[in-house]
């Protein structure tokens, strides 16, 4: 049974940072690319990073490049997102996602295959 795992989720001030974590099993990991979404109140799941099987490649929203910073350990099975200078408008339950095949459509949501269940951001003004 394929799981993904989120943590990390919570509340920061505006300007603080947050390390969200994937953590998968059930699934051969170092095949897979990882993508995060996010989905504020009302709104359509967005993209936020992706990043390779292997790490080799990564591809960010133009909201988060240069704040968010997108690793894995395959090791671990673990992506991360790391988060600086979150803003108010990062507010939204994050999600990551599994897909093989590249990167190539990595922000279409319909692509990946598997889901977390997301965590929680939460930045206050």
């Amino acid at each position: 049974q394929v799981q993904l795992v989120e943590s990390g989720g919570g509340l920061v001030q505006a300007g603080g940072s947050l390390r969200l974590s994937c953590a998968a099993s059930g699934l051969t990991f170092n095949a897979y690319n990882v993508g995060w979404f996010r989905q504020a109140p009302g709104k359509e799941r967005e993209f936020v990073a992706a990043i390779s099987w292997n790490g080799g490649a990564t591809d960010y929203a133009d909201s988060v490049k240069g704040r968010f910073t997108i690793s894995r350990d395959n090791a671990k099975n673990t992506v991360y997102l790391q988060m600086n200078s979150l803003k108010p408008e990062d507010t939204a339950v994050y999600y990551c996602g599994a897909k093989l095949y590249g990167l190539a459509a990595a922000r279409a949501k319909n692509e990946y295959r598997h889901w977390g269940q997301g965590t929680q951001v939460t930045v206050s003004s």
